[in-house]
């Protein structure tokens, strides 16, 4: 038997020797385009191969850990509550690569059957001889297993299928195409897939519900990706919330509109957001009324709480980051600083090697008193053009509580999200003069550039104009 440990770090060895000639000593410069095609075909090529050592270690490592007995399990063993964690930390991959290598080590393992001791097949067993072959790394195994593993059809249905698939991957398909890429793998896996299960054994609405789902993906630039697959009536509760707090008030002019100050129509505003964007700030809107409802489970003996950590010292200076608990890209201060507007605040104070020290809790949530009254006086959100309910908006310290400003209803307004969210940067000023909101706008909204007093109450309102015209 070949010891593959040492053969691999051989392996490792000539490779690393040939990754410092081009990436530090810059040999791919001297190459011409066919030579740089021809180094990444035989990189691919090393890639798909050791892929396949993954994938099959991966799958051996799977079986072993789905035993009844929690304590034989190879993930107890090694002190990992899942195969995905155990996978991600000793390759270093993550978790979605990891749980791309279960997946593919799930459709091309062999298993052995406990009465007999006989091996068992693949699910996919000539996807399997294409892996070891070196035409598909683990993108092309997870192509075909996430069409075809599960459908409810017969084995022979599958096989075919795993047979013409494979076939297409080596390029010897019944169309004589090359060998097909994972994306094109996987196009032609979901065609399969239809064909064996035109209206399959269950009916429509079990197997959407067997499909649903939602998951968060990598972060790049900033940004946290979601992907998933909703339910009918699930994508109607989104849609009206979308349409609660989009309100068609909001589709106003799509340019600068300048106002004088006798403008009879003072909530006629530009929005630039995109209906994209709308929706994500209605999605989040939506978020925040629903864990701020009291309805939801709790957790570790809370109601779900948006943490958000940052240095005291960096929101005193205003440099630096903050830290959104159970996720690892930086945001802003600005976050920090919103989200410390509309909660507590707890300051934790550790010394030199990490020891805490104390605990402060600072409560900064108006009561649910104060929050009637300034319902009351503001109506919804006060910035004009948006007609978010007063429900869905938060409320905002007009003076920073960090700044000496109360949680009091002469200091608090409402806003929605987007708008609480940007009132630092998105052109709109608000104070409380004497208890009342006042609204500064940008210059195409108000070239006047006055303080004017706002509210959306129909009761404020009215009193506002018979007070204008008193009888």
């Amino acid at each position: 038997m070949t010891n593959p440990v040492a053969a691999l770090r051989g392996l490792d060895a000539a490779l690393a020797t040939v990754v410092v000639g081009q990436l530090r000593d810059g040999d791919a410069r001297a190459l011409d385009g066919d030579e740089l095609l021809a180094v990444m075909d035989a990189a691919a090529s090393v890639v798909r191969r050791a892929e396949a050592l993954l994938v099959d270690t991966v799958g051996e490592v799977d079986a072993r850990s789905d035993q009844r007995d929690v304590s034989v399990q190879m993930t107890t063993k090694y002190g990992c509550r899942s195969v995905r964690e155990l996978v991600g930390r000793t390759t270093r991959f993550a978790s979605r690569r990891a749980g791309d290598l279960i997946t593919a080590g799930r459709g091309v393992r062999q298993t052995t059957a406990l009465a007999t001791g006989e091996v068992l097949p693949a699910v996919f067993p000539m996807l399997r001889e294409t892996l070891i072959d070196g035409f598909v790394g683990v993108d092309g195994v997870v192509a075909v297993a996430g069409e075809l593993d599960g459908l409810g059809v017969g084995r022979e249905a599958i096989l075919a299928a795993d047979e013409e698939l494979a076939a297409a991957a080596r390029g010897e398909g019944v169309d004589g195409a090359p060998p097909l890429p994972a994306d094109d793998l996987r196009a032609q896996a979901a065609v399969w897939a239809a064909f064996l299960d035109q209206d399959g054994p269950e009916p429509r609405e079990a197997r959407a519900f067997r499909k649903r789902g939602v998951t968060l993906g990598v972060v790049r630039d900033g940004l946290i990706p979601i992907r998933g697959n909703l339910l009918p009536e699930a994508a109607g509760l989104l849609t009206r919330a979308w349409d609660s707090v989009n309100n068609p008030k909001l589709a106003g002019p799509t340019g600068p509109r300048f106002v004088s100050e006798g403008d009879e129509d003072p909530d006629a505003v530009c929005d630039t957001r995109t209906r994209a964007q709308k929706q994500h700030d209605a999605l989040v809107t939506a978020l925040s009324v629903a864990t701020a409802s009291g309805q939801l489970p709790t957790i570790g003996g809370g109601a779900p709480t948006l943490v958000v950590s940052v240095r005291e010292t960096d929101m005193r200076t205003g440099t630096g980051t903050a830290y959104v608990q159970g996720i690892d890209e930086p945001v802003s201060l600005a976050v920090a600083r919103h989200t410390a507007c509309t909660g507590g605040v707890q300051r934790v104070v550790s010394d030199a090697f990490g020891r805490i020290v104390t605990i402060a809790v600072t409560d900064r949530v108006f009561t649910h008193t104060q929050r009637k009254a300034i319902v009351l006086r503001d109506g919804e959100c006060v910035i004009p053009g948006c007609h978010v309910p007063a429900a869905w908006c938060e409320i905002h310290h007009a003076v920073e509580a960090a700044r000496g400003g109360p949680t009091h209803t002469d200091n608090g307004l409402l806003l929605c999200w987007f708008h609480h969210r940007t009132i630092d940067t998105g052109g709109w000023k608000v104070r409380m003069n004497h208890g009342v909101p006042e609204i500064l706008g940008p210059v195409w909204w108000d070239p006047a550039q006055k303080w004017r007093p706002v509210t959306k109450s129909p009761t404020r309102r009215r009193e506002l104009l018979e007070a204008a015209h008193p009888r």
